[in-house]
């Protein structure tokens, strides 16, 4: 008989496991937990304990650990079916009916996993051959030891074309059968199928029971345009609903039930390898963004998973994706810490510099999910105006309504009210200004010009726009996505125009923000900010331009790919100035200045004379 993971996860969400468990075992409180006397080995302090948070028992006489079906099997000797037979009668819960048609997609599931087992062990046995010298020396570079490869299954695929499907065939694989696991790539064109994975350090994916599903695949050619490769969705991986690491972090978190450890999420394979080494329970998701059903699945072991994210713009950009997608889910007792790292540093980095005591250390500095939610609030932009920190107050109302529990809605609107009033502080009655009071807001508002960005606006208001930095600039304000593979770019050098800097300053916060603004937005945004007037002015400089990409007909994807371009030109005028500037007294270096300074000259004539929409259009 069949079960579904959802079938299971309800049955034991119905169950309490020191109430199955204390039938056999004579169990007592402490703390959290229970604790009482293995029934795996004879021993006269317990060292047995059951966690009904985590769902887990684990026995330190025995080391073994489970859940409430694995206890009944190892106590009882009942097979799987048999345990959870017995648990569903209860649960109160009715099993599934048998499904004929089920019945015969699990036997084929079955035999497909068999074949992902047999890849495993392939791919184990050619990371210790001779064609496996590179990946080994990337894990000893790495720090990872040869007595840990096999804990995590680790392998190597060759640079051949077709040495798994010939292994497995040769074994009574069908092609089709390897192509429908993941394993080989049937050409659209026709021919023979082929290996998917080819020069890479495998990495197996395990379902939450512990099965192989698929495999992730490092590649060892730098120059490979897939750094790392998942196998495609088949009938055993779904990628929305797989974590990566999840059954040893189960066992650790069993293993270490003495303490309240919550689950932690981290970005790659060898984050949770490190993590895992470390005594810590760590996951990944595919290469993705969490989806509501990882999150859903990362509930039921934690109630507050940590996500570990760089501390970078780049990690943060990623928190708030995770809030946003994660606010409509929480609920009372489920929710998300944070634990964001030094910039550039990941948990592999921490544990191979300074070892395991300073990666646990890191990993135990977390922030609270109303604290970085008002974080990503109190980003989005400056908070200098009334106008703004009213903006800012409604942002914080709106935000905790989309937090579907009312009464968790309620709660975090408070919360986040208080730290906007201790961020904002009522300040005492003040005396009228009189001329001569100094600073701290008690002397007469500047006039636009004489701050720095009001002289900067100003300037750019009176001096011609060049076109074609218009035209970069509109086309980002018309579709700001296109700016996401861009924005350390802009934020270095713009569009191209001085007059233009602070305005790509404002468009790369805002998307560094986490926020979502669509044109309208983003330009109602821009006029609330004093960005108003410049933008009519990039407007109108922009219809001079004849670019591409800003015609209302230009299909999405294709004006996409010409803003790119156009900007990558553009953007290469810096990057030669840059080459001059560093040429320009070097000895003997005058014919490389002579040939830079040609290509920007060229450059240059053709952003002004417009025609780089042409050379961009052939680039």
């Amino acid at each position: 008989m069949r079960f579904d993971e959802r079938f299971i996860d309800e049955l034991k969400a119905r169950l309490r496991p020191s109430d199955v468990i204390g039938r056999t075992v004579k169990l007592k409180r402490q703390g959290r937990e229970y604790v009482g006397l293995s029934p795996f080995s004879k021993e006269k302090s317990p060292s047995f304990f059951v966690n009904d948070d985590k769902g887990f028992f684990h026995d330190f006489s025995s080391g073994k650990h489970g859940d409430i079906i694995s206890f009944l099997q190892e106590t009882e000797r009942l097979s799987f079916v048999e345990a959870v037979q017995r648990l569903a009668g209860e649960a109160g819960m009715q099993l599934p009916a048998e499904d004929p048609k089920e019945a015969e997609r699990e036997q084929k599931r079955a035999g497909l996993s068999d074949w992902m087992d047999l890849a495993q062990k392939w791919f184990a046995a050619n990371l210790r051959r001779t064609p496996g010298k590179a990946a080994r020396e990337y894990l000893d570079k790495r720090g990872l030891p040869e007595d840990q490869w096999e804990r995590f299954g680790l392998g190597y695929a060759p640079n051949d074309r077709e040495g798994l499907k010939q292994a497995l065939v040769q074994r009574g694989a069908k092609p089709a059968e390897l192509v429908e696991a993941g394993l080989l790539i049937s050409p659209e064109s026709g021919g023979q199928p082929y290996d998917r994975f080819r020069d890479r350090l495998m990495f197996p994916i395990l379902d939450a029971r512990g099965r192989i599903v698929s495999f992730g695949g490092r590649a060892m050619n730098p120059d490979d345009r897939a750094k790392y490769l998942n196998g495609p969705e088949s009938p055993l991986f779904h990628k929305g609903s797989t974590l990566y690491g999840l059954p040893e972090a189960r066992r650790i978190l069993g293993a270490e039930s003495k303490n309240d450890q919550a689950i932690i999420v981290v970005e790659g394979y060898m984050d949770v390898i490190a993590c895992q080494r470390a005594g810590l329970p760590a996951v990944a998701p595919m290469g993705t963004a969490l989806t509501e059903e990882q999150m859903e699945r990362l509930w039921r072991v934690s109630h507050e998973p940590i996500l570990c994210f760089d501390g970078d713009a780049a990690g943060l950009r990623a928190a708030y994706r995770a809030i946003e997608r994660s606010l409509p889910l929480l609920k009372p007792g489920r929710s998300f810490r944070f634990a964001l790292l030094g910039a550039g540093q990941d948990p592999d980095d921490i544990l191979r510099d300074k070892g395991a005591p300073a990666l646990r250390q890191a990993l135990a500095e977390t922030h609270g999910f109303a604290e970085v939610l008002f974080r990503r609030e109190q980003d989005l932009e400056p908070l200098d105006t009334p106008e703004r920190k009213a903006g800012f107050k409604a942002r914080l109302r709106n935000t905790a309504s989309a937090i579907q529990d009312k009464d968790l809605a309620e709660q975090y609107r408070r919360d986040l009210f208080d730290r906007f009033d201790a961020l904002f502080p009522r300040s005492p009655q003040r005396a009228p200004w009189t001329p001569g009071q100094g600073k701290r807001g008690f002397g007469p508002p500047p006039k636009l010009g004489q701050t720095a960005e009001g002289a900067q606006a100003m300037q750019s208001l009176f001096r011609a726009i060049e076109p074609v930095p218009a035209a970069l600039a509109h086309g980002a304000i018309d579709d700001p996505e296109r700016m996401d593979d861009h924005l350390e770019e802009i934020a270095a050098h713009g569009f191209g125009d001085k007059g233009l800097d602070g305005l790509a300053q404002e468009l790369v916060r805002l998307r560094l923000s986490g926020h979502s603004l669509d044109s309208a937005a983003l330009r109602r945004h821009l006029a609330q900010s004093g960005h108003d007037a410049l933008v009519r002015e990039v407007e109108k400089a922009a219809a001079k331009s004849g670019a591409p990409f800003l015609a209302a007909n230009a299909p999405l994807a294709e004006a996409r790919v010409r803003w790119s371009q156009a900007f990558d030109a553009s953007t290469r005028v810096a990057a030669l100035e840059d080459a001059l500037a560093h040429a320009r007294d070097v000895p003997g270096q005058d014919e490389a200045f002579r040939r830079l300074k040609a290509e920007r000259d060229a450059l240059r004539r053709a952003i002004k004379a417009g025609t780089i929409w042409e050379d961009s259009a052939g680039t």
